[in-house]
């Protein structure tokens, strides 16, 4: 490791960032000195913006996940290299305003059946029974899982924030038999890594990634699924059944309700009252015969 790379790690551990948010600023700053072929700390903000026009004519990336790549750059260039940066010089992307992709029940239902291992099974039922998202789900230990309580902790979310999520008969029931089933049986990690998962560190939250997108092509669905479709599709299918979105909000573990809302929009029930004004017109509207 470089110094300047411990330099940056160091202080994005001091700031309590999430070991995800580490790997991939460091990873965007890496990739962004590969792309011009020299130390970052040689680039200033004309290659930035070289690199923005790159990212989205080349890469063809959204502008959230570039906005992420300019995030991972200036916190370098600010917060560990110590240089000026204003967003007049670089401008962060214009966002897009886009629904998320929901599964119907029995969409999520076949996905989860089509998991290529048992272990992938009770990952994607996790995903989907908890709302969490895939390194909070890769994080769980065994005693985050409250069976007297019936709930699961969810330790330092997105923000640093913990939360509490009920947990379903069903799903104690198949985490309950997945650790039946581990041959060494963890002493910390819900979900040990490692061959045969006997490790003493967790599974990489891109196992959880892997077992949703390999599950939804044997499936044959061709909308693109991921670990955060299930948490989409555990909120709205939760205001579906009747859930307040104020309750929704906690267990997304939402800073702002304006992040939940959107939910709304996507909810069935929502939908199925609304009415149509073509509904509403005059009755003696003369009908078509065929």
């Amino acid at each position: 490791m470089t110094e300047l790379r411990k330099k940056m790690t160091d202080e994005l551990v001091r700031r309590n960032y999430s070991e995800g948010t580490v790997r991939s600023y460091l990873r965007s700053v890496q990739e962004f000195a590969r792309y011009f072929n020299r130390a970052p700390h040689q680039l200033g903000l004309e290659q930035v913006r070289e690199y923005t026009a790159y990212l989205f004519q080349t890469r063809k990336l959204s502008s959230s996940s570039v906005s992420q790549q300019l995030a991972a750059l200036r916190f370098f260039y600010v917060k560990t290299f110590r240089r000026g940066w204003t967003v007049e010089d670089t401008p962060y992307p214009k966002k897009e305003h886009r629904l998320p992709l929901i599964l119907s029940v029995e969409e999520v239902s076949r996905v989860i059946d089509a998991a290529d291992s048992l272990i992938h099974r009770t990952l994607l039922m996790t995903a989907y029974g908890t709302g969490a998202r895939r390194a909070e789900i890769a994080n769980l230990q065994i005693a985050d899982v409250d069976k007297s309580m019936m709930r699961i902790h969810i330790r330092a979310g997105k923000g640093g924030k913990n939360r509490e999520v009920p947990l379903s008969p069903t799903l104690y029931e198949e985490l309950r038999q997945h650790y039946r089933r581990l041959k060494r049986k963890p002493q910390v990690w819900l979900f040990p890594g490692g061959m045969h998962h006997t490790s003493n560190d967790p599974i990489s939250d891109k196992v959880v990634w892997h077992a949703c997108r390999n599950a939804a092509e044997r499936v044959g669905l061709r909308k693109i699924v991921h670990p955060h479709t299930l948490r989409h599709c555990f909120a709205t299918h939760l205001y579906d059944a009747g859930t307040d979105i104020c309750t929704i909000q906690k267990l997304l573990g939402h800073y702002d309700l304006k992040e939940t809302i959107r939910y709304i929009h996507l909810s069935h029930r929502h939908l199925k009252a609304l009415v149509n004004p073509l509904d509403q017109l005059p009755q003696f509207i003369r009908k078509t015969t065929s």
